[in-house]
């Protein structure tokens, strides 16, 4: 039996809710550097991130659920599609990791001067479209 990753994660929740996903719609799956990952974050992109795998004759059946997923979409807490204010797009990137003010790029030089992980920035939706970022009403 061959596996093959379909998809890398920073965050073990994120890759534990894809697997969820996958095995719900009959798709059996496995996570690997899960624990490695989490216990030495800073280490992640040695370790290659969290990988997410299936038997790669499920490859395809699972890439079409993650693409059903992507497309859909972004919703808010009264289930209502969130567009982006500048070009009135729904092709949105959610949880975008943002500096773009001043405390954020003063951050990101303080944490390169001093060889530390960045520990400013903003979470955004960033517009797949026109590039506008924003905060969600």
């Amino acid at each position: 039996m061959e596996l093959i990753t379909i998809k890398t994660f920073d965050s073990a929740i994120d890759a534990h809710i894809l697997k969820s996903k996958l095995e719900s719609e009959g798709i059996g799956c496995i996570i690997l550097n899960e624990n490695s990952a989490t216990l030495h974050s800073l280490y992640n992109i040695a370790y290659g991130g969290i990988k997410l795998q299936v038997r790669k004759e499920d490859a395809e059946s699972a890439f079409a659920i993650m693409a059903e997923i992507d497309n859909r979409p972004l919703t808010n807490e009264k289930n209502e599609v969130i567009y982006c204010p500048e070009c009135g797009s729904d092709e949105l990137y959610p949880g975008f990791k943002s500096v773009n003010s001043v405390q954020g790029i003063l951050a990101t030089i303080t944490s390169f001067l001093l060889f530390l992980m960045p520990f400013y920035y903003k979470t955004v939706y960033k517009c797949k479209k026109c590039g506008a970022e924003f905060k969600a009403k």
